[in-house]
């Protein structure tokens, strides 16, 4: 579904993002992981269209997305959620999503939107009451109708960015859940920027690790998390848990991909990590 070759980005003699390359296959969970700073959501602004690559090539669904506008993305089918949500306080919870919908699809169709965004809302959990406001929503309200944005754009590809951010272990819980039904129940392919990994691993199918902007590692939650160079920038004194987590999650669910893309694309490119690391280690709920 989506392949990414050779991706970077430049800011004047700063490198955020270099020669970054993987493959998302359809109806697959992956985890995008790594230091704060380490090029994540850099990485979700070029998929999006936020931020055009300086170099390298994004391919979805076989069409070169590489550069252009977000309203081009978003009308092919790549819909993101962001981590700090910025919801119109002046309108609806109902109209927040019902403007994305009519956003995102490019839709001419009142109908068409307020169904996409009673559907969202539905799936979610959050009231279809047309005047419900959004001042009344706490921390994992405001994530729920995050994802209902995102949801009534229509996407085939959904960038979650943190959707677990300050919430208590039940919502963390919930929100994961929510994340297996969009894939389950709509066929969503979906990458999950997050640190908190006790869940994280319990969900996605692979997981690819950034240090620098730079990819150290990739593969099966298991292979990541027992990777000497993973423990070492990102997991540190977290890795045992996050292992013991890991080895508990049920059995993926991966019918219809690609073995080879399950497996990885390849083992972990060598080399230290760079002086100055900041040591953010991850959170288990």
């Amino acid at each position: 579904m989506l392949e990414v070759a050779g991706l970077s980005k430049r800011f004047g003699g700063f490198t955020a993002v270099s020669d970054v390359s993987f493959r998302v296959d359809q109806g697959e969970i992956l985890g995008l992981i790594g230091p704060n700073g380490s090029g994540k959501s850099t990485i979700f602004n070029m998929l999006s269209g936020t931020l055009a690559p300086t170099a390298g090539s994004i391919r979805f669904q076989g069409r070169e997305i590489g550069g252009a506008a977000p309203h081009r993305i978003i009308n092919a089918g790549i819909g993101r959620t962001f981590q700090i949500p910025r919801p119109f306080h002046r309108l609806s919870i109902f109209e927040n999503v019902a403007l994305a919908g009519f956003y995102g699809q490019g839709r001419h169709s009142r109908a068409g939107a307020f169904e996409a965004a009673e559907n969202a809302l539905r799936l979610v959990g959050l009231p279809v009451d047309r005047g419900a406001p959004v001042d009344g929503l706490g921390a994992a309200g405001l994530k729920k109708l995050e994802l209902a944005k995102a949801l009534a754009t229509g996407p085939k590809l959904l960038l979650a960015d943190e959707s677990l951010g300050g919430l208590d272990e039940s919502e963390m819980a919930q929100a994961a859940e929510m994340l297996r039904r969009i894939r389950g129940e709509l066929g969503i392919t979906i990458i999950w920027v997050e640190h908190i990994m006790g869940v994280l691993m319990r969900v996605v199918d692979r997981v690819l690790v950034l240090d620098h902007g730079v990819k150290i590692a990739e593969g099966l939650p298991s292979e990541v998390s027992g990777d000497p160079r993973v423990i070492e920038v990102y997991l540190g004194t977290d890795a045992v848990a996050v292992q013991a987590m890991t080895a508990a999650r049920p059995p993926a669910v991966m019918a219809g991909l690609d073995p080879a893309i399950y497996r990885g694309t390849g083992p972990a490119i060598d080399g230290g990590p760079s002086p100055g690391h900041d040591g953010q280690a991850p959170c288990s709920p």
